[in-house]
């Protein structure tokens, strides 16, 4: 299902459109985007602009955030949010469903889950031990919905997300909160994921697409740019434009490499 059809980017004639994000390259070449297919890659040399265009799209959406701070408040998102309003947004059906993921973010996303839980679970055993001095039905009637919401997240998240490798706790997330018809843009999810997670996370990809859900995936990775039948759009030399996999110089490379290392070697 592809719901966000198209990005286009407004002129610009205001004075604060002279600086950054403004001013890259990749910016002020930006024409349109066209997302044909139900899963999208962005790919690109670090510097390239490929997190700026996701940060911006995040803001122009509205979406929900794996973090601690909404794209509407995270000052890190500042300068992004004021190229957000220039961007035009063409939808084939909206939704609502989905979120944006920074990879950088969600180590503090488990933190701040972690400490939700020990909040809960000391405000419980204190106002039960207050309550007990009533009776023990009203302790019991205390810890019903502190229990209730403990046993949810426990449920959801198993052990705790900073309880596992980061390679584990980012498919626990992902298998946690991806939902059927949902848009969601994800910033290099391979940070934590070794090649055989990578695999993993690619059969996820392809059970939410069957149930009708998009991906924006911004990703350096050359097997996550392997899903069939993803359009790809390089924002490598100064521009946007749509390439295939055999073109990447990600997919390239790595390969070379792996066939020769020592060719590669030799020369450091």
């Amino acid at each position: 299902m592809i719901y966000l059809k198209s990005i286009t980017l407004s002129e610009r004639k205001e004075p604060e459109a002279a600086g950054f994000p403004f001013a890259l390259g990749i910016v002020r070449s930006l024409k349109e985007i066209e997302f044909n297919s139900p899963v999208a890659f962005f790919v690109g040399e670090n510097g390239s602009g490929k997190s700026t265009i996701m940060e911006a799209l995040a803001c122009a959406i509205g979406s929900i955030t794996v973090g601690s701070e909404s794209v509407k408040t995270d000052p890190s998102l500042a300068s992004v949010r004021k190229l957000s309003q220039y961007f035009r947004l063409s939808w084939l059906k909206r939704t609502h469903k989905g979120f944006f993921l920074r990879a950088e973010d969600f180590f503090g996303y488990a933190k701040a889950m972690r400490k939700s839980q020990e909040q809960l679970q000391k405000e419980m055993v204190e106002l039960e031990r207050e309550a007990r001095e009533r009776s023990e039905l009203a302790a019991a009637q205390t810890r019903m919905p502190y229990a209730g919401e403990l046993s949810a997240i426990k449920n959801r998240y198993g052990d705790g997300l900073d309880n596992r490798s980061h390679g584990e706790s980012f498919m626990t997330l992902f298998q946690a909160r991806f939902v059927p018809g949902g848009l969601y843009l994800l910033d290099e999810p391979e940070a934590a994921l070794s090649p055989s997670r990578q695999l993993s996370f690619i059969t996820a990809l392809k059970q939410m697409v069957e149930q009708n859900s998009q991906f924006i995936i911004a990703t350096h990775s050359p097997i996550i740019l392997a899903f069939p039948d993803a359009t790809i759009w390089s924002f490598d030399g100064g521009r946007i434009h749509q390439v295939r996999y055999d073109q990447l110089e990600h997919v390239n490379l790595t390969r070379d490499f792996l066939q020769n290392p020592q060719a590669f070697l030799r020369h450091l």
